[in-house]
């Protein structure tokens, strides 16, 4: 029997809890955690050198399981290494499991190698921390491990979900000897039933009589997942009652006529008088975090009268707007139904009211109108003659021929807001992703690789050209799924400075903006094993995306090669346009 039998039963406690994915990034004093959970029968370990990949392709295996994905690293500066990962995961509340080798403590500032301070080093961008105990010869101890083990995976999915740290000092020896036997089981599990917030009777009444009250009201989506749920009790709530409901991209509602997702456009600059008629009694926010600058800009200078913002927990009061006044403790889904479900009983009973349905009418039109107006106005932008191949119009045609039913990833800085400038068709029914928790362009390729790892489906990533070259450690573990497509966008620098009013007029620009670096991704292409191919424009590109979206057998990644010139020229004259509406 090996010597460190515990650690071989937090591996079948991973099991016996749901956990099936972990990331291994190899090491020496993790050899124990390592061997346990890559012997186990039921474990799906994926091995990745470089942690700060490891961590983020973790993350995007979670982003599409929602259950918990197991890292484990080896101690000192390894560690640190995840952080960035999980940072992102917390504020995308996305739960992760972060188990980290460590020397026993009285170690620590004794010039051992690889020894830092590792218990609770991510402080408050974990859920929670553990530190195990390094001996194992008292009962107390296995129970206060297995106890650990069980309440740190019931934690991390626990609303709002989220990393949590396990922090594991191990002894030597690391190695079983070659007669030792691993054996899995039995562990106790301890189960934590889920809770569903209720909302006492006299505070519901309460939030119908403020619904009622409102003659102009509005529904802001936030970052959310793809939940055909949301979709459908958000397009009832509209039709039904003359609500908009406005997202971005990643928000995932579809681009059709009923929601509104040009918000970026028409409300930069946005006449005072105009605004005013846009200008909701009662808002309603739920999701994570809002892309853009400028959504966020007019419901902080036009405020709602009333602010009711809807989140799983009320563990902290989000207010983006700087107008809430009532925080619902909920699931959106399930609170809006059951809002959907009272309300159109109690119109019932009272009978239609034509001169509130007229004013919620005319009040759903003007932001459709204008929403309309907006989409035309990018739309022509992009199709003025003689346009240069530039990432904006690289970015419509990628998108326009996404396979249906597949996942889209953004990547940080310009890809995702050009992506939101252009939209999605309502047709394709794709699902998007993007790391707006903390929104760094550190791992955007990382979580694309772990999502394509996760699923069947096709996976395509947009991505910058200093967003690639930053992670492509993330494409260093063989094979890199087959279902994943790389679409990136070289402008040799970092373009979102160029765009920026601040830095773009700094004569220092191209040197400690930009930075400029002349690399292109044919050998890292090579390397990998990637299908490759280049193109430099719109006549080349379009004729090359139904091939590259093919099925294959290796993954895929298209360089399309633009003029910084060119991007910003356009986009400045979108600007222009867009100012002059």
């Amino acid at each position: 029997m090996p010597v460190l039998q515990p650690i071989i039963d937090i591996a079948e406690l991973l099991h016996q809890k749901g956990v099936s994915e972990v990331i291994v990034s190899p090491g020496s004093r993790s050899a124990p955690l390592t061997l346990a959970v890559a012997r186990h029968p039921h474990l799906r370990v994926h091995v990745v050198a470089d942690e700060r990949s490891a961590g983020f392709i973790g993350l995007g295996i979670a982003q599409q399981s929602q259950t918990p994905v197991a890292l484990i690293c080896t101690s000192g500066s390894a560690v640190y290494n995840l952080a960035p990962a999980v940072a992102e995961a917390f504020f995308q509340q996305v739960p992760l499991l972060v188990f980290t080798a460590d020397r026993p403590h009285e170690w620590l500032h004794q010039q051992d190698g690889q020894t830092i301070d590792q218990p609770y080093i991510y402080r408050t961008h974990v859920k929670r921390s553990y530190d195990l105990p390094a001996d194992y010869s008292h009962a107390d101890t296995r129970w206060f491990i297995e106890r650990s083990i069980n309440e740190a995976v019931s934690f991390s999915q626990l609303s709002p979900a989220g990393p949590v740290h396990i922090n594991v000092p191990l002894r030597e020896p690391f190695y079983p000897a070659d007669t030792d036997t691993f054996q899995y089981g039995p562990v106790r599990t301890i189960d934590v039933c889920p809770t569903q917030p209720t909302l006492p009777n006299d505070v519901w009444h309460k939030l119908l009589t403020e619904w009622e009250r409102s003659e102009r009201i509005l529904i802001a989506v936030g970052q959310v997942p793809y939940t055909p749920a949301l979709r459908t009790i958000l397009g009832k709530l509209s039709e039904e009652f003359g609500i908009p409901v406005l997202g971005e991209i990643t928000s995932n509602l579809p681009g059709t006529n009923q929601f509104i997702t040009h918000t970026d456009t028409f409300l930069a600059g946005i006449d005072p008088d105009v605004a005013n008629t846009l200008r909701p009694e009662l808002v309603i926010t739920l999701g994570n975090s809002f892309l853009t600058r400028n959504l966020k800009t007019f419901f902080r200078q036009y405020p709602a009268h009333r602010h009711w913002h809807i989140q799983p927990s009320a563990e902290r009061i989000v207010d983006s707007f700087q107008s809430l006044t009532t925080l619902i403790p909920a699931q959106p889904v399930a609170f809006l139904e059951k809002l959907f479900a009272d309300l159109d009983y109690q119109r019932f009973l009272q009978g239609d009211d034509e001169d509130n349905e007229s004013e919620a009418g005319e009040f759903l039109n003007r932001w459709q109108t204008a929403d309309h107006q907006a989409a035309r106005h990018v739309a022509q932008t992009l199709t003025e003659p003689d346009q240069p191949l530039t990432d904006f119009s690289a970015t419509q045609c990628v998108l326009d021929q996404l396979p249906q039913r597949s996942i889209l990833h953004l990547a940080n800085s310009m890809p995702v807001r050009y992506a939101n400038l252009v939209g999605l068709r309502g047709d394709l029914d794709v699902a998007v992703f993007a790391n707006r928790g903390v929104s760094g362009i550190d791992g955007c390729l990382s979580t694309a690789v772990g999502a394509a790892l996760a699923t069947d489906q096709p996976v395509t990533l947009l991505i910058g050209d200093v967003a690639f070259f930053y992670d492509r450690n993330a494409l260093w573990s063989n094979p890199v799924p087959a279902n994943l497509r790389i679409v990136l966008l070289n402008n040799d620098g970092g373009h979102i400075f160029r765009m920026i009013d601040g830095p773009s007029r700094q004569p220092e620009l191209e040197t400690y903006f930009e930075t400029p670096h002349g690399y292109t991704a044919q050998r890292t292409a090579q390397d990998a094993q990637i299908a490759y191919a280049v193109c430099a424009t719109l006549e080349q590109l379009a004729p090359l995306l139904p091939d590259f979206f093919q099925p294959g057998p290796s993954a895929k990644l298209i360089e399309i090669t633009t003029d910084k010139h060119a991007n910003q020229k356009q986009f400045q004259k979108y600007k222009s346009k867009m100012a002059g509406n």
